[in-house]
């Protein structure tokens, strides 16, 4: 049986999965056990997720059938057990993320995120694995080990979280990345139990990204210098270093093949990057693995989403057309990153065409030590330390633009499939009931078996026929116009969902260093951890903003060129248009 709880404070969700209470509430609670100092249940207002369990009392039956409040118990040093706070038993030091009471806002600050991985596992949307389109790996390129339970140090955007290691006093044991600009390293060098406390929700991206772990200086890995990855100081701030070698890869019209003497079927991807000239085959489950890799690799690089799955109608024509228009599009956007172009994994997937050597590559990605907050260790930056409250001015702003940009774009791509699917049916539908009603004139007039009035009869019939064209033309038009800006859409959709998480890991990485500032001056950590984290928050700061920089530059080399496209295409529709009319005006000339 459900149990009902009655909330002590205010709680202002921030985070996928998270629910508001208000103080006095009473909420329904689906288990009194929690999850991470989290409850789940149902506020008044119907809404089912995730709260503090040390934000509320549960009430139970007391003698007589009076509910009776029972004193919630806090395991967290930072978290009030009940008003006044008190302190709990001394043990592993955690941050909040949620909003404290007043009185203990001091004591709570920091933190990040809420319990998102829920819901929707660090933002990522996409499902990359499950039944499907296109999801068994049981032909002639899988690889019949897998590397799914192997434990991966550090977090990655696929959801692979952080499990700490405890000494034998129960406390954290905390190690120290070195030479994050400089070297060929990257280990683990010291230890404290001093440190800046760790988040109470574990499932928020912050965490489960890894950014927390590197923060922390938990992050170890050896790095070559081969594989470093390096933010530059370009005229407008920090910026990914330009591929030395772009190149691009051209996605051919898809095939239908089989295996299995016909039992399976499935489509084929001709690629063919131009700087190898090597044509490769892909199935859309290639794709997939490719693209839950890469998600799990980079936590603050916007990896594009892949068009999504179908489990029906995978072999018509529209959907085959279709999804190639998208992979088009995610190619582009693929190439033409300087990141995720050079990453191996990506490399890999374009140029491999042997078997055995897939299969070794594909396990290689599969193993990459430099995933989630490890890949922050690969990053070369600018010796020069970035002005935090500039940064968190920057990103707030972006924060806000791409909440806007979001809208706008939903907005767009709702207007334009209406205004497509009216051409296609209403336009069609209208222009072509006035070429019925001339031609029905036309057909009225040849009654009159006048000799002289034969012309005017074949011209009203031939702007009858010439409106049938229009309507075709209408009908036929979107998929020159609209159709594309709706695709180009669909993508940044995609984008724009990825953010958040981005932004979150970074500001998780801000709050961290606002807390170590903070124990510096009440004497409660050496001024050179807190230099430390200062230098791994801007680490993940200066790759925040080069990403940042990337998203804006593609953006609006991308619109620029569909605009351009769009209207083109509109001008080259009406010219069509008008010549069908002027085509029907001469026919009056010999009258």
């Amino acid at each position: 049986m459900a149990l009902q709880a009655r909330a002590l404070y205010d709680f202002q969700s921030e985070n996928v999965g998270e629910i508001s209470v208000r103080e006095d509430e009473v909420l329904t609670v689906y288990s009194e056990h929690d999850i991470e100092g989290w409850l789940e249940g149902v506020n008044s207002r119907g809404e089912r997720g995730l709260f503090p369990a040390s934000y509320v009392q549960i009430q139970r039956a007391a003698a007589g059938g009076v509910a009776a409040a029972e004193p919630p118990v806090s395991r967290y040093a930072n978290v009030p057990a009940a008003p006044p706070p008190q302190p709990a038993a001394a043990g592993p030091v955690v941050s909040s993320t949620f909003c404290p009471p007043p009185q203990l806002q001091a004591a709570t600050a920091g933190g990040g995120g809420g319990p998102g991985g829920l819901v929707q596992l660090g933002g990522l949307q996409h499902q990359t694995s499950g039944s499907g389109d296109d999801d068994d790996w049981d032909d002639d390129w899988d690889d019949s080990s897998t590397v799914a339970d192997e434990p991966l140090p550090g977090g990655g955007g696929g959801g692979m979280g952080f499990s700490p290691e405890l000494d034998g006093l129960g406390r954290y044991k905390v190690s120290t990345a070195a030479g994050r600009r400089s070297g060929s390293s990257a280990s683990a060098a010291s230890k404290s139990t001093t440190t800046v406390s760790r988040n109470l929700n574990r499932f928020s991206t912050f965490v489960k990204s890894g950014g927390e772990a590197f923060i922390l200086g938990e992050a170890a890995g050896f790095v070559k210098d081969g594989d470093r990855i390096c933010v530059v100081s370009g005229p407008h701030g920090p910026a990914w270093q330009e591929d030395p070698y772009p190149f691009s890869c051209s996605i051919d019209e898809p095939t239908k093949q089989t295996k299995f003497k016909g039992i399976k079927s499935y489509i084929s991807y001709r690629l063919v990057p131009n700087h190898t000239q090597i044509s490769v085959n892909r199935r859309y489950k290639h794709f997939d693995w490719l693209y839950g890799r890469l998600v799990e690799k980079f936590p603050v690089i916007s990896v594009p989403h892949i068009p999504e799955k179908q489990a029906t109608g995978r072999f018509e024509e529209d959907f085959i057309s279709k999804r190639k228009k998208g992979l088009i599009l995610w190619m582009n956007h693929m190439t033409s990153h300087p990141v995720l172009a050079r990453c191996d994994a990506f490399q890999h997937f374009l140029t491999c065409s042997d078997e055995k050597a897939w299969k070794q590559g594909k396990r290689k990605a599969e193993k990459d030590d430099m995933v989630g907050g490890n890949f922050f260790l690969t990053l070369s930056t600018p010796p020069a330390p970035l002005d935090l409250q500039e940064v968190e001015s920057r990103v707030d702003g972006f924060k806000s633009f791409t909440k806007r940009m979001d809208e706008s774009v939903f907005q767009l791509s709702h207007t334009a499939n209406e205004f497509a699917r009216k051409q296609v049916v209403g336009f069609k539908k209208e222009y072509q009931k006035v070429g019925t009603s001339f031609r029905l004139l036309s057909q009225a007039f040849e009654m009159d078996q006048q000799s002289f009035s034969v012309g005017l009869n074949r011209a009203i019939a031939f702007t009858g026929d010439a409106y049938d064209a229009i309507g075709e033309l209408f009908a036929e038009q979107p998929k020159q116009d609209i159709d594309p800006i709706v695709d180009l859409l669909a993508l940044y959709q995609g984008h724009l969902t990825n953010f958040p998480d981005i932004i979150h890991v970074q500001k998780g990485a801000l709050t961290k260093v606002k807390e170590s500032k903070r124990h510096v001056e009440e004497g409660k950590m050496e001024l050179q951890q807190a230099d430390g984290v200062r230098e791994r928050c801007d680490t993940i700061s200066f790759a925040t903003l080069a990403e940042i920089h990337h998203f804006h530059t593609i953006r609006v080399s991308d619109f620029k060129t569909q605009m351009q496209h769009f209207l083109q295409q509109q001008i080259h529709f009406y010219q069509k248009v008008t010549q069908k009319l002027e085509e029907a005006l001469q026919k009056y000339d010999g009258v």
